[in-house]
């Protein structure tokens, strides 16, 4: 083989690899869903990626925006999950207990690691 034999196939290698790691990114990205659950029922399903405000059951006020949901209004006495951070991760969760309103990220492309991982 010659010197330019093992260039054009460092080339094609190196083309393959790149396509392959822009392919296997974005075919396991979806868009994530969260599921709002109110005394243990499903009450609906939003997807992350549009912005909406969400009236739940006229208690609490759930806003998507920015592939982010947001519990921004609870009429209960602790205004605990009006205090939870915003969710987009799969997994992550806002809990109002008085109002058995449960909001959970159900989907994703489910490569977000957590803060510790081993």
């Amino acid at each position: 083989m010659k010197k330019n034999d093992y260039r054009l196939i460092a080339v094609i290698i190196l083309i393959a690899a790149l396509l392959f790691f822009i392919w296997g990114k974005e075919a396991g990205r979806e868009a994530a869903v969260v599921e709002v659950t109110v005394n243990g029922k499903k009450s609906g399903s939003y997807r992350l990626d549009s912005r909406q405000e969400i009236d739940i059951n006229g208690t609490n006020m759930l806003v998507i925006r920015n592939g982010m949901a947001d519990m921004t209004e609870a009429d209960c006495p602790d205004k605990l999950c009006v205090n939870q951070k915003a969710i987009s991760k799969n997994g992550e969760s806002i809990v109002c207990l008085p109002n058995k309103v449960v909001v959970t990220v159900i989907s994703g492309d489910g490569r977000e690691l957590d803060e510790v991982a081993h």
